[in-house]
């Protein structure tokens, strides 16, 4: 049974590898054309040193203590010219693709859908077989291609590929490149290119407490978490404030709501920021972050939204005096023509 190891490059890069039975992570990467950096393959220079941040795997016992001591290996760390796969593993390599003669991997789809789920938030489906092959981490990116341009931007999925298939929330931006295509022009059939996945803001091993933050269409990587987490379970409570300006800007309600039926320690709350709302619970996410949320700092956040809501989120945790087990965060911001 071989297992995928993903591969996450210091320039956002993401390459996915199969390992066979035995087979060194190095030897398997270095079989599919990826070069991670290595010198004696015997375990006692360091060269190939990586963090692995999810899935099981054997060390062995053929590697000395100068090349990887007992604290690194404690922490995660591994030597990947030692390193044997026991299940499905995520590992950080400290190089470029490009260093590792490896780059980012381009995709041809077409669109499947476009809604306008409301002034704000478009939804759009993709679908393609060169897509049955893209494998990502829940909660990475891709740059699309604008059609009609050299330009692309920036989406995270808001689901997993199912049959070649991918979905994303797409801010409405007026005299956006891709906003005028998609609610001008975009129909049924048209052909976008895809190229990635990347990003480094992707849901790591459940090890306590999740507190997810999102806003606007922030929310995308987390439905696409969630569709994870429901299909692997977990054993600890998972809580979701989602946080926009407008009435009009609250998507995606049902889906969460789903969420929550099929992940019995799923919950969630959503919160306008605009005085003029006539939703229920109104105010910016900060101050719907309850004490329990934070866990006396046994909890890992993660956070998608614009940079002022990041900046307001670190600063409100450092005035609780938390610090949390992690704290993953992407910040976004639109783009205009």
């Amino acid at each position: 049974m071989t297992h995928q190891i993903a591969l996450t490059f210091e320039d956002g890069v993401t390459r996915f590898i199969d390992a066979s039975p035995g087979e060194t992570v190095a030897d398997a990467a270095y079989r599919q054309g990826i070069n991670i950096p290595l010198d004696c393959r015997d375990g006692a220079c360091g060269t190939c040193k990586c963090l692995a941040e999810a899935g099981r795997y054997d060390l062995g016992q053929d590697y000395i203590e100068d090349a990887l001591s007992e604290e690194e290996a404690a922490r995660g760390y591994v030597l990947t010219c030692q390193m044997r796969a026991a299940s499905d593993c995520v590992v950080r390599v400290p190089a470029s693709s490009d260093l590792c003669k490896t780059q980012q991997a381009r995709f041809e789809a077409a669109i499947s859908e476009v809604r306008q789920l409301s002034d704000s938030t478009i939804a759009l489906s993709l679908k393609g077989e060169s897509l049955a092959r893209l494998a990502f981490l829940p909660g990475q990116y891709v740059n699309l291609k604008v059609p009609g341009s050299e330009q692309s931007r920036a989406y995270s999925f808001s689901s997993l590929q199912k049959g070649g298939e991918v979905s994303f929330l797409i801010r409405n931006v007026p005299g956006g490149l891709m906003s005028s295509f998609l609610t001008g022009l975009a129909k049924a059939g048209d052909q976008l290119t895809l190229a990635g996945p990347l990003g480094s803001f992707y849901l790591r091993d459940i090890r306590r407490p999740l507190l997810l933050l999102a806003g606007g269409t922030g929310l995308a990587p987390f439905t696409a978490m969630l569709e994870k987490i429901a299909e692997q379970g977990s054993e600890h409570p998972l809580h979701l404030i989602y946080g926009v300006t407008h009435d009009f800007d609250l998507v995606e309600l049902d889906k969460l709501e789903a969420f929550a039926a099929r992940i019995p320690n799923f919950t969630f709350s959503a919160c306008v920021a605009s005085p003029d709302s006539s939703y229920p619970q109104k105010g910016y996410v900060t101050e719907h972050i309850a004490p329990g949320h934070l866990n006396e700092g046994d909890v890992d956040i993660y956070l998608c939204g614009p940079p002022p809501m990041v900046e307001a989120v670190s600063r409100f945790i450092h005035e609780q005096g938390v610090q949390p087990a992690n704290f993953y965060y992407e910040k976004f911001a639109a783009s205009a023509a």
